[in-house]
């Protein structure tokens, strides 16, 4: 028996018990309200989300095809839409999930209005978006149920069993519009404890996975931007335990940590790392610093220096008191991070790096896998890549590679229009069409994400609408390109008064009221005429 046949069945029980002062109790719409309330509280969707992280990780461990994709949202009404897409064409959530992007909390979501990606936001923004995320994913399954339960007492009047049969089946094994979110913490907003206060408000709202960076904490920049500098590992390390603890004092015993390291467009550190012994993880730390050598005569007026191998070395410190890695070191410090975090509490990796390359990423993940063979990905899909030209000089090099004519192309000047058409263009579009596809089978990537799709594409859709409708096109540029693409596209937002809760609101008017019920949705209903 069902969840919902045995709510029903416990609600009658209930109301026998109480006897005639629960005469206006329907079972069956008391059954109704509960499928519409599944998760009632934020550490339910993240223990249930978790779990199916978890299974997901173990399934891409067995089969590199079955990746998982998600798209960043800084809205509740945008996550759940695309979870509403996802269903409709998909037919399922499986495997896919959403992502909240600090760069989008900083630019969109702060009280002191846009903010650059430098964790100058307000940190608890994060965690109230993560609670609004789940407040409009959980409305969706309410919205859809009602529809459906609507549907069934439609076809019960009708006297049509087999359809009545086939909508309960339909709620009986409902899938929700829940899925996992990957919250971005930044650096931590603070020292470890900081840390550990955020993330429990994270997970108490929902999450069930929490990505954290290797960066300066009141220096964090985007992983897109100069000037990024770094913490010694166990600063980090520090951080992501942190993390785990407030996993597991909240009962998310297996919570995800991903481990992010920027190291590779960090060229700076502010600390120099202790190290007790040679080979130790402060000493490989260090010995990625720009160094000279210099003896004890040359030592200057304030000057900090470091001994190793029997030499006295003085790093390069800037006027900003930063020390600065040697050029090209990288590739080697993002596999020393990765490293140290799977070995220290992180479940899973991100690289950032500077351009989409799979050749680039695998690489890395190569010499991680020697050391962890199970080590797995998420990875930016980053709006900060110019992906046309980088995947057009990509596809020329493979040509020149190959030892074909390219004379026809400026390499420098692929993004142009005029090669749109071009074999080139369709390789590089190729390309980046398998782009997720090969990343996962060759450098483990097991979740692909883009950080800020809805942030273009509000840009973009408000500004195709606004340059008809205040000029000559005027209500045609909404009626032509969005209402008319709305109804014949089946998108459920044309519907908006729907969307927004009228007919659940309705329909909980008649439980609670009967006939004597007010509603809104009767035939005056402009909605009806959608």
């Amino acid at each position: 028996m069902s969840a919902y046949q045995n709510d029903i069945k416990a609600i009658a029980a209930l109301k026998e018990q109480f006897g005639s002062s629960w005469s206006a109790i329907n079972p069956e719409s008391v059954a109704r309200m509960r499928a519409q309330n599944r998760f009632k509280t934020g550490l339910e969707i993240a223990q249930y989300t978790a779990d199916i992280m978890r299974k997901d990780m173990a399934e891409y461990d067995a089969d590199s095809s079955v990746y998982t994709q998600s798209l960043g949202c800084w809205h509740g009404f945008i996550g759940q839409q695309k979870l509403i897409s996802i269903k409709k064409h998909l037919k399922t959530t499986n495997k896919k999930y959403l992502y909240l992007s600090g760069w989008m909390v900083a630019a969109l979501r702060s009280d002191f209005g846009p903010l650059p990606d430098q964790s100058m936001h307000e940190k608890t923004a994060v965690s109230d978006l993560i609670e609004e995320l789940y407040t409009f994913l959980r409305q969706a399954d309410s919205r859809e149920l009602d529809l459906l339960f609507t549907a069934l007492d439609a076809a019960r009047e009708a006297g049509d069993t087999a359809k009545a049969a086939d909508i309960q089946n339909q709620i009986d094994n409902y899938e929700t519009h829940i899925v996992p979110i990957i919250a971005d913490i930044d650096a931590g907003f603070g020292n470890p404890e900081a840390t550990y206060l955020l993330a429990k408000r994270m997970i108490e709202a929902g999450a069930c996975c929490i990505q954290i960076e290797n960066q300066v904490s009141d220096e964090k920049q985007c992983g897109h931007q100069d000037g990024k500098v770094t913490v010694p590992h166990v600063d980090f390390l520090a951080k992501i335990a942190a993390v785990r603890y407030a996993f597991l004092e909240l009962g998310i015993d297996n919570g995800v940590i991903v481990a992010r390291t920027d190291s590779l467009g960090a060229g700076l550190t502010k600390q120099i790392a202790v190290t007790h012994q040679p080979g130790d993880l402060g000493d490989q730390y260090n010995s990625f610093l720009d160094c000279e050598e210099i003896t004890e005569a040359e030592l200057g007026n304030g000057d900090v220096v470091i001994k190793r191998e029997g030499k006295l070395l003085r790093p390069k410190r800037l006027p900003s008191n930063l020390f600065q890695f040697r050029k090209g070191t990288g590739e080697a410090r993002c596999v020393l991070d990765s490293i140290t975090s799977l070995q220290n509490g992180a479940d899973l990796l991100w690289i950032e790096t500077e351009k989409p390359h799979v050749g680039q990423i695998a690489a890395m993940m190569n010499e991680v896998r020697k050391v962890i063979p199970n080590a797995k990905l998420v990875y930016n899909n980053s709006p900060s890549f110019n992906w046309t030209l980088n995947f057009r000089q990509q596809a020329f090099d493979t040509m020149v590679a190959a030892g074909k004519d390219v004379s026809a192309y400026d390499r420098a000047q692929l993004m142009s229009v005029e090669y749109d058409e071009t074999e080139l263009a369709q390789v590089a579009d190729e390309m980046i069409r398998t782009f997720q596809r090969d990343g996962s089978a060759q450098a483990g990537i097991f979740h692909h994400l883009i950080t800020l799709p809805t942030y273009h594409t509000a840009a973009l859709s408000t500004d195709n609408l606004a340059k008809g409708y205040f000029a000559e096109e005027g209500m045609l540029a909404y009626v032509k390109g969005v209402q008319r693409q709305e109804i014949r596209q089946g998108i459920a937002c044309v519907k908006h008064q729907n969307m927004a809760g009228s007919d659940i609101g309705d329909n909980h008017k008649e439980y609670f009221a009967g006939e004597a019920a007010l509603k809104a949705g009767g035939k005056d209903n402009t909605m009806n005429q959608f």
